[in-house]
């Protein structure tokens, strides 16, 4: 089986385009095109789905993906053990517009001589990118285990950075003129997240903020994502969400959509870095200091009670 047939699709997934997947390998789109044909010829199965936005997995896909990482992964094993210290420092965020994103995009701007490869992993589980740091398939992981008791002798948790919460609400709802807003005024508005997936940490940090301040979240419906959102918020007058203050979101200027802090208390969404014990990435250590550079979270903010303390180290 063709390695580099494996590194396409390996590469298209994580990335939802052909065409990015070909940009980051060096070869056309038509090369990644044809490489991901002749695995699924190979395979007698289809691996993806083509949409007007990109490339979607298919379940088979999807099936195959971890095995395929895998193989790949052992492939660059292979290498950098004659090649020490030339592969990249390999980092999962939650999305390319997530506020790790954000974070790590700052700090190479920066470093630009680091070799940095950013990746999101298909899964909600934390459990898998922890699974993902152990094997050495990553480096690192902005994700949190709730549990830290669980983690593996080989894998630890550090605090990242906090994230406060905004809201976010179309120029119809009626909280659309506020300059900032208390945990309070959001009773009995309804907080649309769609997708919370059980087991996941946003879902245990979902369920501990209704219990503290008694908001209306629902998570009615699949996860369309951020487009369809948007889109949701800006011809409604009675619908909003929770967005992270430094998440990255983009919408036409006709949506006049409101980014709305959160205050008295501030909501804070934790971010934690996992990675391997022993033998860590060296490009991890100026990406730590950085996170140690972050602002603080205003006095009295609130954070859920499995929260990591402390900066990073």
């Amino acid at each position: 089986m063709d390695t580099e047939a494996l590194r396409s699709f390996v590469r298209a997934s994580e990335l939802g385009q052909l065409r990015h997947a070909a940009d980051e390998l060096g070869v056309t789109q038509q090369a990644v095109s044809k490489r991901i044909a002749s695995l699924e010829r190979e395979l007698g199965v289809r691996l993806f789905a083509r949409t007007s936005r990109g490339v979607e997995l298919t379940l088979d896909g999807q099936a195959f993906l971890p095995h395929a990482r895998s193989v790949v992964t052992g492939a660059d094993r292979a290498v950098a053990a004659v090649r020490p210290g030339s592969r990249a420092l390999r980092i999962d965020v939650l999305g390319l517009r997530s506020a790790q994103a954000v974070v790590l995009h700052d700090y190479w701007r920066s470093h630009p001589e680091l070799d940095l490869d950013v990746v999101t992993l298909k899964v909600d589980d934390p459990r898998a990118a922890v699974a993902a740091v152990e094997a050495g398939e990553i480096d690192a992981s902005f994700r949190s285990v709730t549990d830290p008791a669980t983690l593996p002798r080989d894998v630890q948790m550090i605090p990242a950075f906090d994230s406060p919460l905004e809201l976010l609400v179309g120029p119809g709802h009626p909280l659309a003129s506020a300059r900032a807003l208390t945990p309070t005024q959001l009773r009995r508005h309804r907080i649309w997240v769609p997708g919370i997936v059980p087991r996941s940490e946003w879902a245990d940090f979902y369920d501990q903020l209704v219990t503290e301040f008694d908001l209306r979240i629902d998570a009615a419906g699949p996860n369309f994502g951020n487009e369809v959102l948007l889109d949701t918020l800006a011809d409604s007058a009675d619908v909003a969400t929770l967005i992270a203050a430094r998440d990255r979101y983009l919408w036409p200027v006709h949506y006049d959509l409101r980014r709305i802090p959160i205050v008295n208390p501030t909501l804070a969404y934790p971010i934690s870095l996992l990675l391997r014990s022993s033998n860590p990435h060296p490009g991890l250590r100026g990406i730590i200091d950085h996170l140690g550079t972050l602002a603080a979270l205003p006095q009295g903010a609130w954070r859920p009670s499995w929260a990591s303390t402390g900066p990073p180290g």
